[in-house]
């Protein structure tokens, strides 16, 4: 009897540290190579329109959050293939905004963040390549105008690009305009902000705001939209100088998201669509789970987030979607489709086919490139 429960005993032991540990960084590479490759074979001309109910460029958001992800996976995995597929995808636009430079609209500004990293990666020798964003921008900032991210997906959309062109230009005017604009999104839109200082969590835009609720009485968070705000604050650390005078700010609001973030992981490592109704709509889905993790690796690598508390819901995650929701040709299931709630894009499933098959993977890959960073 002894012989036949001491293993046994010594196996659920172990267990925890089975699946507190990372996969192998080759592995977590392979995984992101595979994803990748499949989505350019699906998409071998970078500027061929996209059509779903409509006809759409493909530098609209949803391609420029895929190629957000690509130029996280160049960084380390420096592959000629790589670079090329996203110089085709800026030149076939002519490094252009969806809208024009008259655009205040987030998501037309999305496609700069690429645009200004393949301007910066080849030594700023092709300004056409910033033309458009900067004129965009700087036609903002010459208003007093600060409520145009009134729905918390356009943080990530464009707080990286006021950055990148603060530093670029050494311009702090951009800061200034950007944390202007995001304190209006976190204190004023639908009323009292979009931000709930007291769970630090985000309702998406005004129609969220209580006194909505979800069916089970909680108010409603939704992932995918709270996982945008966590990039937006990774992003914006990651560039913005310390001396910032919202520096600081801006790195509570981060390490406070994530903290209440942590408890609200599934089992199975995912977090819900709806963060706080398990039952609405519940289930797997990848892009809100990935931009978590991808929050939690980059301040383990950084020294913002405590590795022995966050680590193992990376590991738990990560391994969740790589074995789950991976085709073996490389496909991305569980991503729930395009939206703003909880029953948008549903169902959601392994071998359901979003409207947009692009964000999800740009996610995905960013999330993989910071745990490939991971000690």
């Amino acid at each position: 009897m002894k012989r036949v429960l001491l293993p046994v005993i010594l196996l659920l032991w172990m267990a925890p540290s089975f699946s507190q540990s990372l996969p192998k960084r080759k592995q977590v590479l392979k995984t992101m190579q595979l994803t990748n490759q499949y989505f350019m074979n699906k998409w071998p001309d970078a500027g061929k329109p996209i059509f779903t109910n409509i006809e759409r460029p493909s530098n609209i958001w949803t391609r420029a959050v895929y190629y957000e992800g690509l130029m996280a996976l160049y960084t380390i995995n420096k592959k000629k293939v790589y670079y090329d597929y996203m110089l085709q995808w800026g030149e076939k636009h002519k490094w252009g905004l969806r809208g024009g430079i008259k655009t205040r609209n987030a998501d037309n500004h999305c496609c700069a963040q690429t645009y200004i990293d393949m301007y910066i990666l080849d030594g700023k020798q092709h300004p056409e390549r910033v033309k458009d964003i900067k004129a965009s921008i700087d036609t903002m900032l010459s208003t007093t105008r600060v409520d145009d991210w009134n729905w918390i997906d356009a943080l990530q959309m464009a707080m990286p690009v006021f950055v990148k062109l603060g530093n670029l230009y050494n311009d702090s005017s951009y800061f200034k305009r950007m944390y202007e604009m995001y304190a209006f999104t976190k204190y004023k839109h639908g009323g009292n902000g979009l931000y709930n200082a007291a769970e630090k969590l985000w309702w998406r835009d005004k129609d969220f705001v209580p006194p909505y609720k979800e069916p089970n009485g909680e108010d409603c968070y939704w992932s995918r939209g709270n996982g945008w705000v966590v990039a937006a604050l990774v992003k914006t650390l990651e560039a913005l100088p310390k001396s910032d005078p919202h520096y600081n700010e801006y790195l509570q609001d981060y390490k406070d998201m994530c903290a209440a973030l942590l408890p609200l992981q599934r089992p199975d490592g995912y977090w819900n669509v709806s963060l706080n109704d398990a039952n609405h709509f519940g289930g797997k889905e990848v892009s809100g789970t990935s931009l978590f993790i991808y929050g939690f690796a980059w301040g383990i690598n950084h020294g913002l987030l405590d590795k022995k508390t966050y680590k193992p819901a990376i590991a738990k995650a990560w391994k969740a979607m790589a074995k789950e929701a991976v085709h073996p040709d490389g496909k991305l299931g569980y991503v729930q489709g395009t939206g703003k709630e909880t029953k948008d894009g549903q169902p959601v499933g392994y071998d359901k086919t979003p409207d947009f098959e692009d964000y999800g993977l740009g996610c995905f890959l960013m999330a993989g490139t910071e745990i490939y960073k991971m000690k």
